[in-house]
Parts: C-alpha cells; sequence; structure tokens
C-alpha cells in the first residue's frame, strides 16, 4: 500500500516551506526555517484569541453454553442475527471530531526554560531534554482523556546529513518529526547557529524563542501522530483528486501544530517565561512566516492559529479541519 508523506512547518530565521512529496512513510512532518529578520526590539502587550462527538463503541453479545441434554421436540425454525460490528471512527471522524477536541483545557505544569543557552550543541540538547519533559507531562493527560495513551517520542539532533525512516535530511533543512519511529529530529546546526548568528540581546532572545516554538511544534506533530489524526491525515490526502486539494489538507495539518504549540506556550507562559522581550520576539516570529510552496499557511492564517492556541490553551481552539478554507489559506 502506497502511503503519502506530510511536508511541517513553523518559525525560524527564514521560514520556507518545503512542497509535499510521496514516498513510503504516512506522518512525516518538517517545519520551515523563518521569514526575513527583522524582530521589534520594542515590547508589546500580550495578545487577545475556540470552539465536537465521540463515537460510542457497542459490545459484541456472549453467549453460554449449556450442559443439558436436548429433549427430542418438533423441529421449530429459529432465525439467527448477526451481530453487527462497529466499524469505528471514519479518517473524517479522527481528524474533524477527534476526542481530543473534548479533553479540555491544557493546565500550566510550572515548565521553565533551561539555564543553558544553545551557544554549543550541548547547551541545545540541554534545551530539548527539558522541553521533552514538560512537553510529556503537559499533554499526556488530555491524550489520556482523548482514549489514546502517549508514548514520549525520542529526540535526535543531527548536522551535516541524518537517515531516518522518512529519508534522508540536511541540516540546509528544518526540523522534522517521523511518525514511523515516533522521533522528533532536531536540527542542531540550525539551532545553535540562529543564537551565535548575532550579537544583539534582542537576537538571541529570538533564537530562544524559536527553537521554543519549532521543538513544541514538532511534538505537536507527535500529538496528532498519538491520537490518530496523523494516519488519517495521510489517508485522507492520499485519496484526493487533485493537488491542490492535498496541499489544503497539509495547510490544516501544519496550522494545527502550531496552535498545539502555542497552546503549551500559552499554558506556560508565566514560569517559562515568555514575557517582556521573550513575548515581543514571540509574538513578531508566529506572524512573520513565509509559505512559498503553500503547504503552511499564509503569514496572518498562522499568526491566527498561533493566538488561538496561546489564548485558549485549549485543543477544541485548534480544530483547523472544520475551518473555513479562508482559514486555512
Amino acid at each position: 500500500m502506497i502511503l503519502g508523506v506530510v511536508i511541517v512547518g513553523v518559525v525560524g530565521l527564514q521560514i520556507a516551506s518545503h512542497v509535499l512529496k510521496h514516498n513510503g512513510d504516512p506522518s512525516y512532518a518538517e517545519p520551515t526555517t523563518t521569514s526575513s529578520y527583522s524582530p521589534t526590539p520594542e515590547p508589546s502587550t500580550e495578545p487577545s484569541g475556540q470552539p465536537s462527538t465521540t463515537i460510542q463503541p457497542t459490545t459484541r453479545p456472549t453467549v453460554r453454553p449449556t450442559t443439558q441434554a436436548p429433549r427430542p421436540t418438533t423441529s421449530r425454525q429459529t432465525t439467527t442475527s448477526t451481530p453487527k460490528t462497529n466499524p469505528g471512527p471514519t479518517d473524517s471522524d479522527l481528524v474533524a471530531r477527534n476526542k481530543l477536541y473534548k479533553a479540555g483545557a491544557m493546565k500550566s505544569v510550572n515548565c521553565k526554560e533551561s539555564k543553558s543557552r544553545q551557544s554549543t550543541a550541548a547547551g541545545a540538547r540541554a534545551n530539548y531534554k527539558n522541553l521533552l519533559g514538560c512537553l510529556n507531562k503537559a499533554w499526556s493527560p488530555l491524550i489520556a482523556k482523548a482514549g489514546s495513551k502517549n508514548r514520549s517520542p525520542s529526540v535526535l539532533t543531527f548536522s551535516g546529513t541524518v537517515e531516518s525512516p522518512c529519508g534522508s535530511h540536511s541540516d540546509t533543512g528544518p526540523p522534522f518529526y517521523c511518525g514511523t519511529n515516533d522521533t522528533i529530529y532536531m536540527n542542531l546546526t540550525q539551532d545553535v547557529g540562529n543564537y551565535n548568528k548575532y550579537s544583539q540581546s534582542y537576537s538571541k532572545v529570538w533564537a530562544r524563542m524559536w527553537m521554543l516554538h519549532q521543538f513544541a511544534h514538532e511534538y505537536g506533530h507527535h500529538v496528532q501522530s498519538m491520537t490518530g489524526m496523523l494516519a488519517a491525515y495521510s489517508r485522507i490526502r492520499y485519496e484526493r483528486a487533485t493537488y491542490a486539494q492535498e496541499l489544503q489538507d497539509s495547510r490544516r495539518l501544519e496550522l494545527q501544530a502550531s496552535c498545539f504549540s502555542d497552546i503549551f506556550i500559552g499554558a506556560n507562559r508565566r514560569s517559562y517565561p515568555v514575557t517582556g522581550q521573550s513575548l515581543v520576539q514571540w509574538r513578531w516570529l508566529i506572524a512573520n512566516t513565509i509559505d512559498p510552496a503553500h503547504d503552511h499557511g499564509a503569514p496572518a492564517i498562522h499568526n491566527y492559529w498561533a493566538l488561538r492556541g496561546w489564548n485558549g490553551r485549549n485543543p477544541n481552539a485548534c480544530n483547523t479541519w472544520t475551518a473555513s478554507a479562508a482559514n486555512t489559506q
């Protein structure tokens, strides 16, 4: 069976989206790097930003045999009914009416930023490790309420070229999530390079916020994988009649992953913290993405969904699958 492949995008130094491909993996998600670099040094006020039925499983009747010997009787016609099988949720149900949307608001897990800085590979890895623990703790209760069990994704870092079940990737491209092995692949060359490229203090804050959003976005794809959405998306996309429809599906997937990212960031904004200059740079990066391949969402649309996650802090604010086409462009 041939399955579709997903390429995913977020925010970074020069956000450039990549065209959808087809290969053997159904759950490949890759964010982009960010738009033209010009973060504002002046702080601004915090932003201000919601809205699905569960499938009731049916049980199959059981029959107990009796040990009593039968007595001869006149034959009597009986009818037997075939038990109805529960087909389970459809792919459309899994993306548009997933139980995750009923799981409720995310609570803060008091996640604090690592004291290490990504000026070195060791510093970047310390940040990844810290964020992984926070994200597991924050998302696992919601995934459980959706009827699934969360498995912590693995995190692999790379410089140069990395081989994965989702293909070979270079550090000239963005990080990515591979659902085949539940692994987030973080680009060390990019994260360390972004931090060291500029000397201004606000530029380094921007690099830290960008790494936070990228990592949480990739974890958003892991949430989609754990709740069945990523595989359902792949099957839906494979059946599409036109490339334009595939692109629409890709944007819905990517915008949702960013919205999930900002549920976590919004829920932990006080403890991390994402205030002051950190808030300024986070606001700038979510609003300054570019999407040349038209598969990740236009800047204003990405900003819209990021703010929904930030303000709502609830997966029901991130249902891109039932949103209008105008809100997923």
